[in-house]
């Protein structure tokens, strides 16, 4: 696997100094004074040794990181480029970043850690300030004209909500989309059939999206009713490998735009107060798994 930093390519300005000076004397440009020509020709050194200075210092970030440990990479994860590999605060480890999972390797590759790192100092969880990056990158990716929206007069929050329309509290959290589009909050849907793809969960999600009015299909199939399996070009596919990047399980779970995320059903005026408040996710949600 190619090393995940890399320093820029490109020619040092300082090689293309004789080359410019060259130019400047053949095209006899009599307006430039000597003093103005030996101000220019200073400033591209100077810009020179920074270009050299920032790629040395480019080689020191690839050398930093141990060789034991990108061949651990290549040999638990083929063929797949991660995200970033750094150093932690605690010598000989290294965070490894892939998508909104985080893990650690030792500086031999020997020893993997998988769970959250804290610094007691500050009771800041550094491991999940890295998930947020990585879950805003994964729903990034993802057009907002694939998911189903439904939005209220005045949008003051959006919520991503990741939703299986077997799930009973998705359904549950759907019989109330009045209260959450009351509070201004836009909720936007991603399909994850848990029951995986080619289920009859799957085909309704496929059928859903295949409507000509896709909001009144997801709520038709969400009341129980069931409907004609449709068939067309769809992104239930690319929501379902979403959620399995995010390590996502069960259903509902919400996503909000800080990265952060509550795994089950919350409802709306308790939601409200969550968004509202930026603290940390109150207790309550339920989900189905």
């Amino acid at each position: 696997m190619p090393s995940t930093i890399r320093a820029a390519n490109h020619t040092p300005i300082s090689a293309i100094l004789p080359v410019l000076y060259d130019a400047l004397i053949m095209m006899k440009i009599t307006w430039i004074y000597t003093p103005c020509l030996s101000l220019l020709l200073t400033t591209l050194l100077i810009l020179s040794g920074i270009h050299q200075t920032q790629a040395s210092e480019k080689k020191n970030i690839v050398a930093a990181i141990p060789a034991a440990v990108e061949k651990t990479l290549r040999r638990i994860i083929p063929g797949r480029q991660v995200d970033s590999v750094s150093p932690t605060v605690i010598p000989g480890m290294y965070e490894v970043a892939f998508g909104a999972d985080i893990f650690y390797l030792s500086a031999d590759g020997k020893h993997l850690l998988q769970g959250d790192l804290y610094d007691l100092d500050s009771q800041t969880n550094l491991t999940e300030g890295k998930r947020s990056n990585g879950r805003i990158k994964v729903i990034a990716g993802i057009d907002p004209a694939t998911m189903i929206a439904f939005k209220p007069k005045e949008t003051r929050h959006v919520v991503t909500v990741f939703t299986d329309i077997d799930c009973g509290y998705c359904r549950k959290l759907h019989r109330e989309i009045d209260s959450y589009l009351a509070r201004g909050i836009e909720i936007r849907y991603l399909a994850y059939p848990r029951s995986g793809k080619n289920t009859p969960s799957y085909f309704k999600a496929v059928s859903a999206w295949c409507a000509d009015d896709r909001q009144q299909a997801l709520t038709i199939a969400k009341s129980g009713v069931e409907t004609e399996n449709k068939s067309c070009e769809h992104p239930v596919d690319q929501h379902m490998a979403a959620a399995n990047q995010l390590g996502i399980t069960g259903t509902p779970t919400l996503t909000f735009a800080d990265g952060s995320m509550i795994p089950g059903y919350m409802p709306a005026d308790r939601l409200e107060l969550y968004l509202n408040s930026q603290q940390a996710p109150l207790a309550g949600a339920q989900e189905d798994h």
